[in-house]
């Protein structure tokens, strides 16, 4: 409840359990851990899904599973409650800045009744499909992230092991044909060496093992993504879960020194 204190000086109603939010609100939004968290959340006597008026609009802002994501607005359809799974990316800059992008699955009429709610903090929002494909989306971006991570580490290795300066390196590939978003954003913390997390190590692995799994059900082998997830693991494994994903340059440290 602690983490709550500034929300709650400002005029926010705390609630005991989710059923009681239901009870109060016609939309409601949820940002949570893992997949397990969302189970707990959205289903069950005190779930929301049980508890939520007819009418209601469920928006689940975790990455989470799509097969579970279907579930849930499956058994929301079921009671009249709309559900959307919409999970963000850009960051914490992007949410203090109000700039997510915004991947939708669900209802397209739904999606566009709240779409004025999601622009107080997003300014991307686009619908993929049915329930889930908000999440499949999701996934798209963290196997993409996943192989751009461990890349940027090793042109940063490689820059300094050829005695070039890494800032004017980046300079250089910065705009280039290689820039991304965590090129320009996450490269300048690795070159200072600040792993403060934007995003945590410990929830990247959980997204990369969702990726993984959703990718056996189609019949996938991402190879990239597969070594990625081991090398996560492996800075779990060391105590550095709680750190940003931009961490994973200490292993490519210790291996090539």
């Amino acid at each position: 409840r602690a983490k709550a204190d500034s929300l709650l000086g400002a005029g926010a109603i705390w609630c005991d359990h989710p059923a009681a939010v239901a009870q109060e609100a016609q939309v409601i939004f949820t940002m949570l851990g893992y997949p397990s968290d969302v189970r707990t959340v959205y289903q069950g006597r005190e779930g929301l899904v049980e508890s939520a008026k007819p009418g209601t609009v469920l928006i689940d802002l975790t990455t989470s599973d799509p097969q579970l994501a279907q579930q849930i607005a499956a058994k929301g359809a079921a009671r009249g409650v709309h559900v959307l799974d919409a999970p963000v990316t850009g960051g914490d800059k992007g949410a203090q800045a109000g700039t997510l992008s915004i991947m939708i699955g669900g209802d397209p009429i739904v999606a566009k009744s709240v779409d004025p709610i999601l622009a107080h903090f997003s300014s991307k929002r686009v619908r993929q499909g049915g329930a889930g494909a908000g999440q499949h989306t999701k996934m798209c971006n963290q196997i993409a992230l996943a192989g751009i991570m461990m890349s940027l580490c090793e042109a940063y290795q490689y820059s300094c092991h050829a005695g070039l300066n890494p800032s004017t390196v980046l300079e250089s590939i910065g705009e280039g044909a290689a820039s991304s978003w965590p090129m320009k954003h996450l490269l300048p913390a690795i070159i200072e060496g600040n792993d403060a997390p934007g995003f945590y190590v410990k929830h990247f692995l959980k997204d990369l093992e969702i990726a993984l799994d959703a990718a056996k059900t189609l019949c996938l082998d991402l190879p990239t993504l597969k070594q990625a997830r081991k090398l996560y693991n492996r800075l779990v494994n060391i105590g550095y879960g709680d750190l940003g994903t931009q961490a994973l340059m200490h292993w490519y440290r210790e291996h090539n020194e």
